[in-house]
């Protein structure tokens, strides 16, 4: 039987975007703020005191947007490990919708359906089905016993879903704060 896999999700710190109320997706570019850099320094700070009590992580795997490869460089210059980046670990893409204002949104997408996405984005659906299989080549081949994600806020509730056996229609409604890191083991 397997150990457990401990997976630590790091939100990135607020980016230009999250501060103008402007839909990001999976737009690559979007730096972070001064607050976000602050936001991403804790993060790493919060890493780097449990790598010293022994509970850290070994391994460090980040989205490969900008704002959270912004975030993770902060986690590794906090804990001495290695960044790694992979698209799988991206952000829902929203497609046109991306650089629209948020509030906006509210009357465009279909936030019931889990089988919606804009044109040229993606669905819920399948943003579960590819943290769902980026999970399982995560289990089959861990990098370490503790590993520290760097993604984003829709990422996240993905990753707190299939683990937690629940479908796309079912994530969890609350989403991390940015610069947060929240604890999620795999049996």
């Amino acid at each position: 039987m397997a150990a457990p896999l401990t997976l630590l999700l790091v939100r990135h710190g607020q980016s230009e975007w999250n501060a103008a109320g402007l839909m990001q997706g999976q737009t690559p570019h979007v730096p972070l703020t001064e607050l976000g850099h602050q936001q991403a320094a804790q993060a790493a700070a919060e890493l780097a005191a449990l790598t010293g009590d022994g509970g850290g992580p070994g391994a460090l795997i980040s989205s490969d947007l900008h704002r959270a490869v912004q975030t993770a460089e902060h986690c590794a210059a906090a804990t001495g490990l290695a960044l790694t980046t992979t698209p799988a670990l991206r952000e829902q893409g929203y497609g046109v919708l991306e650089g629209r204002p948020s509030r906006e949104l509210w009357d465009v997408v279909d936030w019931t359906d889990p089988h919606w996405s804009a044109e040229g984005g993606e669905s819920l659906t399948q943003l579960h089905s590819r943290v769902a299989g980026y999970l399982d080549r995560l289990r089959a081949d861990p990098p370490a016993a503790v590993v520290a994600l760097v993604t984003h806020g829709d990422t996240i509730r993905a990753l707190q879903g299939v683990v937690a056996g629940l479908g796309p229609d079912q994530m969890p409604a609350v989403t991390p704060h940015n610069g947060t890191v929240t604890t999620l083991v795999l049996p």
